[in-house]
């Protein structure tokens, strides 16, 4: 399966990002998107399965418990391909900035004094 295959679900989406603020189990994943999405716990564990069998995912287990966390490798690769793509969007977040610090300068040299009067406004 394609690594976009796999991101393209939006359950498997929520799942990498509940596994990028640490590992979890099964049990804590399986319990949040069933209140989200409304889904089976089979469902959510055959989502899971699909993003271990793609490397999207590491498990391990831990007594009875499975823990998953996210294996960085296949964003890795999502990340280079976007490479090719990200002059669509730096240029006018680099002018964005610019003028946010151009902003921020302008009121730090205009002063307290030359504030305008809330009070009339």
């Amino acid at each position: 399966m394609h690594a976009f295959d796999v991101l393209g679900d939006p359950v498997r989406r929520r799942i990498l990002e509940l596994l990028a603020g640490g590992e979890q189990t099964a049990g804590a994943v399986s319990a949040v998107i069933r209140e989200e999405f409304g889904i089976s716990q089979p469902a959510v564990s055959q989502h899971l399965k699909v993003l271990r069998d793609n490397g999207f995912a590491t498990v391990r287990p831990e007594g009875t418990r499975r823990l998953y966390a996210v294996d960085p490798r296949p964003l890795r690769e999502v990340d280079g391909w976007l490479e090719h793509f990200r002059r669509f969007w730096t240029p006018p977040l680099a002018a964005l900035a610019t003028e946010l610090a151009r902003g921020r300068r302008e009121r730090r040299l205009r002063g307290p004094a030359d504030k305008p009067d809330e009070r009339n406004t």
